[in-house]
Formats: C-alpha cells, sequence, structure tokens
C-alpha cells in the first residue's frame, strides 16, 4: 500500500533496489512474530501440558501448569530480548548492520534448538531465552538498516513493512499451532517450534547478497564503498550529479556530528538528543501498553476462560485482522504522516478497550451477543492497532536520531519495548488468572489496557514530531530548530550539512540555527 505513494518528480533514479532490499530485510519480523504468537497456542495445548505439567493439574483435574510457570515461560522470551536489544548497538557498530543481522539470527538459532529438544520446563525456557536474545538483537537492527538505505519518499512504508512481518508470523504461528494442536505426541509443539528454522535460514541466505548501507559506511571511513552501495540502491551511476550530492550531505552530516564530539551512551542521555530518547523510550514502552501483546501471547486462554467456542480459530481470526489491517497502515504513514496517524490511532483504540472491558464485565459468559461484540471490538481495536501504532513506532525511533547515536539509541528505545513486553508478560497472568494469590481481573484487565491508550493521545500531540518526506539528516535539523512537536508540520528545512562543514564554524559553541545565520551571512557577503 505504501508503493502507491508516488515517486516525486525531482528524484534521479530508482527507488526499486532500495524498497526491495528494504522489503526483504523486514521479513526478520517474522522471527519476532512467530515466536511470540506460537506461545500462547502451545501452552494451552493439552500434550504440552501433560508433557511439561510438574504436578500441578487445573479445576477439570487435568495437568497443567502454574501461574507462576507460565509467566515465566512467557516472559523469558521478553527478558532475552530485553538484553539482546542492548546488544544490538554494539553488533551493529562493530560488525556492520548487515553482518550484525547474520549474527543475531544465529544466536535466535541456538534457540530454536533448545526448545525444539526440550521434553521439561528447564531446558525450555533456556531455550526461550537465547531465541528472545536473538529477536532483540534483530528489532533494532532491522528499522536501522531499513531507515539507512531507503529514500526518503517511502521510508515510512519501508519501515513499517517491519511490523507487517511481525503480523505475518503472528499469523503464522496462529495457522501452526492450530494445525498441530489435537497431535498426542511431541509433534504437537516442536513442529511449530521447529518452522522456525526456515524463517531463519530464509533470512541469513537473502542478507548475506545485500550491500551494507551507505551510511554506515561513511560513519567507517568507507566512502568509497559507500559510494557503491548507495549506487545500488539508486540505481545510479557513481558519478552521477543526484547520487554525489546526497553521498555528500551524508558526509557532511556525519561530519558535522563529529566535529560536536566523540558519541557515548552518556551523549544520548544529553540537551536535545535526551529529549528524542525519551521520546522513542515513552514510544515504545506506550505501544506494549496499549496491550497488544495481550491478545496474542494469552488469547487463547484467554478466549477459552470467556467461555468463546474454538479459541484456537478465533486467535486465527485475530492474526488475520492484524496482518491485513496492517497494509492501510503502510499507505497511510507516508500519506498523511506519523503524528496523525498515531494520534487518530490512539483515539480509535481507547475507545475499542474501553467496550470490550464494560462487555466482558457486565456480561455473562453464557451471553452469546455479549462475547460476539467483545470479539468485534477486539478485532476493531487491533485495526487501530495494525494500522497505526504497529508499524509507525517502528517508523518514528528509526528515524529520530542522528548517524553518531542511532544504533545506540535505536537499542535502548527497543530496549524499552521489550522491557515493557517482559513485565507484562510476567503480569498478566496473576492479573487475569483466577485462584490464590491472583487479580482474576479477566476481562477487567482491558480498563488497563484503555487507560494507556488515553494517555497515548496526549503523548502524541506534545511529543511526536512530524518527520514526513524528510531526509534523516533533515530530521536532525527539524530537532534542533523546532522546539514544540505540534509546530513540527510547519517546518521547512533550509541548512545544507555541505555548506556547514565547510563553514570554519566552531560548531561546538554555536547552535545549529546560529551557525546557518553565519554560513548564509558569508554567503551574502561573497
Amino acid at each position: 500500500m505504501g508503493f502507491l505513494v508516488k515517486k516525486p518528480a525531482d528524484i534521479e533514479g530508482s527507488a526499486v533496489p532500495a524498497i526491495f532490499i528494504g522489503l526483504f530485510v523486514a521479513f526478520g519480523g517474522v522471527l519476532f512474530g512467530y515466536d511470540t504468537g506460537t506461545i500462547g497456542g502451545i501452552i494451552a495445548m493439552p500434550y504440552w501440558k501433560k508433557e511439561f505439567s510438574t504436578g500441578y493439574t487445573d479445576d477439570n483435574g487435568m495437568p497443567d501448569i502454574t501461574s507462576s510457570q507460565s509467566s515465566m515461560i512467557v516472559s523469558i522470551l521478553s527478558a532475552g530480548t530485553f538484553f539482546g536489544a542492548l546488544t544490538a548497538a554494539p553488533t551493529g557498530d562493530f560488525f556492520g548492520r548487515r553482518l550484525g543481522l547474520i549474527i543475531s539470527v544465529g544466536v535466535f538459532t541456538l534457540g530454536v534448538i533448545l526448545q525444539t529438544a526440550a521434553t521439561a520446563i528447564p531446558m525450555f525456557v533456556a531455550g526461550r531465552f537465547f531465541a528472545g536474545y536473538g529477536v532483540g538483537m534483530v528489532s533494532p537492527l532491522i528499522p536501522l538498516y531499513q531507515s539507512e538505505t531507503s529514500p526518503k519518499w517511502i521510508r515510512g512504508a519501508i519501515v513499517g513493512a517491519y511490523q507487517l512481518s511481525i503480523t505475518i508470523g503472528l499469523l503464522l504461528a496462529a495457522v501452526a499451532d492450530n494445525a498441530t494442536k489435537d497431535r498426542n505426541d511431541t509433534g504437537s509443539y516442536r513442529i511449530p517450534i521447529a518452522i522456525q528454522f526456515a524463517w531463519g535460514l530464509i533470512l541469513v541466505g537473502g542478507v548475506s547478497f545485500l550491500p551494507e548501507t551507505p551510511r554506515f559506511l561513511v560513519k567507517v571511513g568507507k566512502e568509497a564503498e559507500a559510494a557503491k552501495s548507495l549506487s545500488r540502491l539508486r540505481r545510479l551511476p557513481i558519478d552521477n550529479p543526484s547520487l554525489v550530492e546526497e553521498l555528500a550531505e551524508i558526509t557532511a552530516n556525519h561530519e558535522y556530528e563529529i566535529s560536536l564530539g566523540k558519541a557515548t551512551y552518556l551523549d544520548c542521555f544529553k540537551g536535545n538528543l535526551g529529549k528524542r530518547l525519551a521520546t522513542g523510550c515513552l514510544l515504545q514502552a506506550l505501544q506494549q501498553l496499549t496491550g497488544v501483546n495481550f491478545i496474542f501471547y494469552f488469547g487463547t486462554s484467554f478466549f477459552t476462560n470467556s467461555g468463546i467456542d474454538k479459541p484456537f480459530v478465533i486467535s486465527m481470526i485475530t492474526s488475520t485482522v492484524n496482518t491485513v489491517s496492517t497494509f492501510p497502515g503502510l499507505y497511510a504513514v507516508d500519506k498523511f504522516g506519523r503524528r496523525s496517524t498515531l494520534l487518530g490511532g490512539a483515539i480509535g483504540m481507547t475507545v475499542c478497550q474501553f467496550i470490550v472491558a464494560i462487555t466482558g464485565t457486565v456480561a455473562d459468559i453464557d451471553n452469546m451477543p455479549a462475547q460476539r461484540t467483545l470479539i468485534a471490538f477486539v478485532c476493531i481495536y487491533i485495526f487501530f492497532f495494525a494500522s497505526t501504532w504497529g508499524p509507525n513506532v517502528w517508523v518514528v525511533t528509526g528515524e529520530t536520531f542522528p548517524l553518531k547515536v542511532r544504533a545506540k539509541a535505536l537499542s535502548m528505545t527497543t530496549a524499552s519495548n521489550w522491557l515493557l513486553n517482559w513485565a507484562l508478560a510476567y503480569m498478566t497472568p496473576y492479573l487475569v488468572n483466577s485462584g490464590p494469590g491472583n487479580a482474576d481481573l479477566g476481562a477487567k484487565v482491558f480498563f488497563i489496557w484503555g487507560s494507556s491508550c488515553f494517555i497515548c493521545i496526549f503523548f502524541v500531540w506534545a511529543l511526536i514530531y512530524e518527520t514526513k518526506g524528510l531526509s534523516l539528516e533533515q530530521v536532525d535539523e527539524l530537532y534542533s530548530k523546532v522546539d514544540k512537536a505540534w509546530k513540527s508540520t510547519d517546518f521547512v528545512p533550509t541548512v545544507s550539512f555541505q555548506n556547514v562543514a565547510h563553514a570554519g564554524v566552531n560548531t561546538r559553541e554555536k547552535s545549529l540555527a546560529d551557525i546557518e545565520a553565519v554560513v548564509e551571512e558569508r554567503h551574502q557577503s561573497v
């Protein structure tokens, strides 16, 4: 859908190579989505419960696992992803974005091996941790690679395709779980888990032939290789004036950033960068607090406890809605912008979550019209999420930070996502389930998600800048010049970093606006 955004007439070359490369790299989202999606169905399978039960039985006397074990098994993936996301920055900066992805898939594959071989909870949990570690490394590296290779006019759709792949992974997981749930052998859970070997093989095989990002090559001083990479991405000769101009601006921007001093993790928290980092971390955290992963982690169990027939089928339906709804989101992000889509999505999610909460609270589980209403508004909520907050959060964080701290900042924003993911995955069984020590909220948990969505409305209005149609270098200019997010829609870039780099101005002691004024004054005096 994003490709319906027409290429600007003044853009030379072809965007086709960069689009296809960005879309292929987005395939890594399948690892994330599939691994996330399988666990909800697996822990609800009768054979898996019998195999992994440590003696606990449910109300019907059938083998089961405790809330504590469920929390650990589901949430340990997110614990691994948290540490993996933090590891992504040094990996991506040292080995490069492309090789960093290959290393990440290797760690993920180790986790898949352990889960497939497991017949008891400890080994299964270890496998979940290493799979999560690999997914955590992949999750910031993919939008990083995409944002550094994509043309600015369609960057939102390409980066948003990462979320599309996540939804496809969730859908494939629901289908695989449904296909094997009735098997009375280890194939019931081993087949869905082992399928992940194919996803890793496809990603590594393809990435091996892709170019490194030109911005990373500029960062490490390989300008000639950067020119070749950009030439391949734009399908232009190395000496084409348009390509030379784009590469020169990337290089000049990097030189300007380096002139401000060497980037450290501490620098990410200072001044303008600190504001951007806080925005990115809160945005990723709020994406989790909207409650979407409750549906995909615990949806099968929740629908079962709500008295809904065929909960595995309902999970497939919600996953299908999630996937299909992402397509209009890929179009909207570059057509209507980041702020408006996130704001509209937050309003829609708020309404749906409160309707689900009220319906589930006041209606009896035998009231089928009420249960159908609950399912319908869960699906409508998923539509709003998948078409707005699903893809756009990755887009916004992927283009917010300057080159010198981009990998570090992205790893921390993504880690925020996984930290909340872990916390919610761990707490949810205690919040929703009945029994000693549990809150027994049931459908009332949707009041929590609805309240979080309500907060999202004000967060977007106050802190999300509009970056549609800007190059990554122009985004840096935007944050340097505009102090209020709601004023960003009127921003027009004017800085040429090539002029700044050759101005001979002490950049450490002046703001970007001051430097631009000096450059303009000198230009007029010539």
